[in-house]
């Protein structure tokens, strides 16, 4: 079960496996364009592609898609990015369902780790393999693994590294429930944090805060969506960042460097350099070949 791009290598690692996928779940299709063509999830694609049987679901609560996962008989629900799963669908798997979750719980337990690891500009995350209980991410870990956040991770090549090493730790996962070795521990609940949906009003940048803060923001939202600011009332993205270091701030929101190919913005504390952006209207391109065509004065204000 699962929709989203993060969880195709698992998918295809558990295709490859001695494991039988008896079935896929994910979303429903939705009609799109003027030709209303079918759109599936990454998942469902990769079902497809795969040849393996498909069950599109519009909701879990709904009965028709218990009954289909029912007459499967499966032993296992493995999970990865979607839904959260009914008391009464759970009860269905002869063994249980495990979770995938892209944090080392009980930290970070919720929709979005990743960003709120990158966010707060966490120097290690990881992978954690668990059977789903009711409760959000609160059922006893099976297997977990450490995973360092390099300085220049952003959410896309972080969330890569985390869905290779996470397809593997599923894989060792299951194969310790076949053999019976694994040991499940309960959470610490004390230990617990939190990392709820992303709301849109946090790619905004607050050229109020420090430079590291900033760039972690940036860091956390890049490739897609984009943090974003504004700049001559026009929607500015940056996707590539870095603090200056050393350098103290002369007034947050201003263009504080500004040479052949560098630009820099003065923050509530340091400054940033700001080295790949998408202007309002234009493709995504970097700060130096930006320069050569978008005239900026030094002190202009950002992000007003």
């Amino acid at each position: 079960m699962g929709n989203p791009e993060i969880a195709k290598q698992t998918l295809t690692a558990l295709h490859e496996s001695k494991h039988e996928v008896i079935s896929v779940v994910s979303n429903s299709p939705k009609s799109m364009g003027r030709g209303r063509t079918l759109n599936y999830s990454p998942i469902g694609k990769l079902a497809q592609e795969l040849k393996l049987d498909f069950i599109p679901a519009e909701s879990v609560e709904d009965q028709d898609f218990h009954f289909k996962l029912k007459s499967l008989s499966p032993d296992l629900f493995v999970v990865v990015a979607y839904k959260i799963l009914p008391r009464d669908l759970l009860k269905i798997p002869k063994i249980g369902a495990v979770n995938l979750h892209a944090s080392l719980l009980p930290k970070y337990r919720g929709a979005a780790p990743i960003q709120h690891a990158l966010l707060n500009g966490d120097e290690e995350t990881g992978i954690t393999t668990f059977f789903i209980e009711p409760n959000v991410d609160t059922g006893a870990i099976l297997l977990q693994e450490k995973i360092i956040v390099n300085h220049e991770d952003d959410f896309g090549s972080l969330s890569k590294r985390i869905m290779v090493q996470g397809a593997a730790l599923m894989l060792r996962t299951l194969d310790k429930i076949e053999d019976g070795t694994v040991q499940a521990i309960n959470q610490n609940n004390d230990l617990a944090s939190l990392a709820p949906k992303i709301r849109k009003e946090m790619y905004k940048i607050d050229w109020s805060q420090t430079a590291q803060k900033i760039h972690n923001q940036i860091r956390a939202f890049s490739p897609s969506p984009g943090a974003f600011t504004t700049l001559n009332e026009k929607r500015l993205k940056i996707f590539k960042s870095k603090v200056l270091m050393g350098k103290q701030s002369t007034g947050s929101g201003k263009i504080s460097l500004l040479e052949k190919n560098r630009m820099a913005i003065s923050c509530g504390e340091g400054e940033l350099e700001i080295f790949e952006i998408q202007l309002a209207d234009k493709r995504r391109m970097s700060m130096a070949a930006c320069l050569q065509g978008v005239q900026f004065n030094l002190g202009d204000p950002i992000g007003e």
